[in-house]
């Protein structure tokens, strides 16, 4: 085990280096001066000269590219051309918010999609199979932004069950101010006991989340449902069959647990799928999240910003997927030997 989370780092190591060579040459790219967002649209020619001595575009290419290494070493993202702001600290405000948007979406995903394709798979092909496949494919094609706007506009707007937009009523801020450890605002409600920021937050997250766990929930019951199938026509599941167990007793007691491997495996990328989708949905629900940053940073041609988003999800999408790999070692010792 030890040997396979040696090797799995390393190639998590690979790949964020590969992702930060990328984004710098994607940086340096990218239409338009950074000089000129740094310095300000008025800035004299040689005000501009300057900003591009501080920010390090005067050097060759390759000195660049070393410099921006060293600092990500160092623990030095850069500062943000737009709010003046180291980037790091940036990221660290607000990516929070987004994992306590995208981890619910995904708790609820594999809450819902796991009982679904159970079902499916043993009804067979029966009604409840052609309900969940359909309700899948349906749950996978529909466009994010399409859902959230709809739900916003049908259950908040229409019939006003839920808020609009937001993480928290801000006429709490002054009500009942809630004091920060994590940055993500249920949890620091809960730790300290701030009800009312609580439950207010919980409701805000209800149309958000629901609205980005569609697509995993339909790609998680299809996968379970596929998984179990398999494994239900497989030798050991006929041979549980003729020594009087049920179908269910075959797809709970034998067949789940080899059959979420598949499903684990899918996690990973289900989870960096619903990342990239919360940038829609935070915009569309306001919510203070690293998708309004990012989009803020791209109206602004905020390079440094830019590149520190990419950065962090190529981190949280490398730890999940570690995180998987490590999950399925655990639950199938073939993993780690292969």
């Amino acid at each position: 085990m030890a040997r396979y989370l040696l090797r799995r780092l390393a190639q998590a190591v690979l790949v964020v280096a590969g992702v930060v060579v990328l984004t710098f040459v994607v940086m340096r790219l990218v239409p338009g001066d950074p000089a000129v967002t740094y310095a300000g649209p008025r800035a004299t020619a040689a005000q501009l000269a300057q900003a591009r001595t501080e920010l390090g575009l005067d050097r060759p290419l390759p000195v660049q590219l070393w410099d921006y290494l060293a600092s990500l070493a160092r623990g030095d993202w850069g500062t943000s051309l737009r709010t003046k702001q180291p980037v790091l600290d940036d990221v660290a405000t607000a990516f929070p918010a987004s994992l306590e948007l995208v981890g619910t979406a995904v708790l609820v995903a594999v809450l819902a999609g796991l009982p679904l394709g159970l079902l499916a798979a043993r009804r067979g092909r029966g009604g409840a199979d052609a309900t969940v496949r359909i309700s899948s494919m349906l749950a996978v094609s529909a466009p994010v932004f399409l859902l959230a706007l709809l739900a916003q506009n049908l259950l908040a707007t229409k019939l006003g069950w839920l808020p609009v937009a937001g993480e928290y009523d801000p006429e709490l801020d002054t009500t009942s101010p809630l004091t920060l450890f994590t940055n993500v605002t249920a949890v620091d409600a809960l730790v300290t006991g701030n009800w009312a920021v609580l439950g207010s937050t919980l409701r805000h997250l209800v149309l958000p989340a629901l609205a980005i766990a569609a697509y995993p929930t339909g790609v998680v019951a299809q996968m379970t449902r596929a998984a179990l199938l398999e494994e239900a026509a497989q030798n050991h599941a006929r041979l549980e069959r003729a020594l009087g167990f049920t179908r269910w007793q075959v797809l709970t007691r034998f067949s789940l647990r080899p059959a979420l491997g598949p499903v684990l495996a899918l996690l990973a990328l289900v989870f960096a799928f619903s990342l990239v989708n919360a940038f829609l949905v935070e915009s569309i629900f306001n919510w203070p999240g690293l998708g309004r940053y990012a989009a803020n940073a791209i109206r602004s041609s905020d390079t440094p910003a830019i590149a520190g988003v990419t950065l962090a999800v190529a981190l949280a999408y490398v730890l999940v997927n570690l995180l998987v790999d490590l999950a399925q070692a655990a639950l199938d010792p073939r993993v780690r030997i292969g």
